[in-house]
């Protein structure tokens, strides 16, 4: 298999470079699929995101965007960002694209590498630096900061003409980003949100990274979890632990765990407390059955945290956010099940799920040699999905004027939002 590098957010290994042969006949076939129903765009985009740093039909057509360095204050909350903009002309719509819980944040390579696609394909893209995400610490602040990320790109008319914004989001910051289209200030401009790989019910995702259980139609199912979730939710933990050698042990635990996925750290689990260990028995527990209760005796500040970043439980009438979600039906993080369930908590002209069968794993998009039976029998069913979706994406855009010199952000430059900007533009 090979690196197609799609939306990723660094929660699964990389894999080798594309074949050669696949990386010249891929943009065709995905061109002859466009061509059928889709704009010519989609399959330039789908291109340039499979080729990675390396040649492609769009970089070709395209100038290099600029990545820019801003800072933003939002009712008095100081925040911070990349924003990227086409090279030449002005973007015809906005994104803010939030980091996932790896340690580079916004800077992950392969995060600026999509951001940059979908510049050159006349976004204006904000990628927000996340408080605790480079620690892989998932909060419920997140919501109200990815909505003020959204508010400062809405105020701004050259990075969201005519309103035309929305956010994107994988794995674990699916649900902050839905949370956050349904805060009251924002919920009515936010177009579409983009998820991959998300979740619904977090305690449903969190007996999965535990056990590899999940339920489909009431029937139980098994895959093999990614250890990488384990963590995550370890990390998260730690800051709602009320005694300090709980903290301390359980984020030495999980640096030994970073540094040797198969490091034993049951003699560090000996140094924890009832908290503590509260935690390490539900991570280590196997048994779908036990899930509920273990959760339960988790201390009450994690309990609130996992209610409040859940979206099971949470009204989601009020949101109008066209939703596009694509999920792997292999993904070991999180089941594919999630985004399931959570298209069916919306009105159903409110959301499309792509489920890819194979291509797909994470957020990682791998793809075989075009020459093997697997690809055209199983694989290119998932490229024409593929393609469907960023067509999706493709169409929050309209055409928009040129970008004057006055309107282009410079380095260093500030911009103050406030309060009432996003609900009244």
């Amino acid at each position: 298999m090979a690196e197609l590098g799609l939306l990723t957010m660094g929660l699964a290994p990389r894999s080798p470079r594309m074949h050669f042969g696949s990386r010249v006949f891929l943009p065709c076939l995905l061109w002859l699929a466009g061509c059928a129903a889709l704009s010519g765009d989609a399959w330039l985009v789908l291109g340039d995101i499979g080729a990675g740093a390396g040649r492609s039909r769009l970089k070709a057509l395209t100038p290099a965007p600029s990545r820019t360095p801003v800072t933003y204050t939002v009712a008095g909350r100081p925040g911070a960002a990349d924003l990227y903009l086409p090279g030449t002309g002005t973007a015809e719509a906005g994104i803010v694209l939030v980091p996932g819980a790896v340690p580079q944040g916004k800077d992950d390579e392969r995060l600026v590498a999509l951001a940059t696609t979908l510049a050159r394909a006349r976004f204006a893209v904000l990628t927000p630096d996340l408080t605790g995400y480079r620690e892989l610490r998932i909060r419920p602040g997140h919501v109200r900061e990815v909505a003020d990320a959204f508010c400062y790109l809405v105020s701004q008319d050259a990075l969201a003409p005519r309103g035309r914004a929305g956010i994107g989001a994988f794995s674990y910051a699916v649900g902050p980003a839905v949370l956050a289209a349904a805060e009251e200030d924002i919920r009515d401009r936010v177009r579409f949100v983009l998820g991959v790989g998300g979740y619904y019910d977090l305690r449903a995702a969190i007996r999965f990274l535990t056990t590899g259980y999940f339920e489909e139609k009431g029937a139980p199912h098994y895959l093999r979890p990614d250890d990488y979730g384990r963590l995550v939710f370890a990390r998260t933990a730690v800051d709602y632990l009320s005694q300090e050698t709980d903290r301390v042990v359980l984020d030495a635990m999980v640096d030994a765990k970073l540094e040797d996925r198969a490091a034993d750290v049951s003699a560090l689990a000996e140094g924890l407390g009832p908290e503590g260990r509260a935690v390490y028995r539900l991570l280590v527990h196997t048994d779908p059955h036990e899930t509920a209760r273990l959760i339960a005796a988790l201390p009450q500040p994690l309990l609130a945290a996992i209610q409040a970043l859940s979206l099971q439980g949470q009204d989601l009438s009020q949101l109008s956010a066209r939703l596009i979600l694509v999920h792997g039906k292999n993904d070991p993080l999180i089941p594919y099940t999630e985004s399931l369930a959570l298209s069916r908590a919306v009105p159903a002209s409110r959301a499309q799920v792509f489920i890819i069968q194979r291509m797909l794993a994470h957020v990682e998009l791998s793809l075989s040699d075009v020459f093997s039976g697997q690809f055209w029998s199983e694989e290119l069913p998932d490229a024409w999905r593929l393609l469907r979706a960023v067509g999706l994406l493709l169409r929050e855009r309209e055409p928009a004027r040129s970008m004057t010199d006055a309107e282009r952000v410079t380095p260093g430059t500030h911009f103050d939002v406030k309060a009432e900007a996003c609900a009244h533009g």
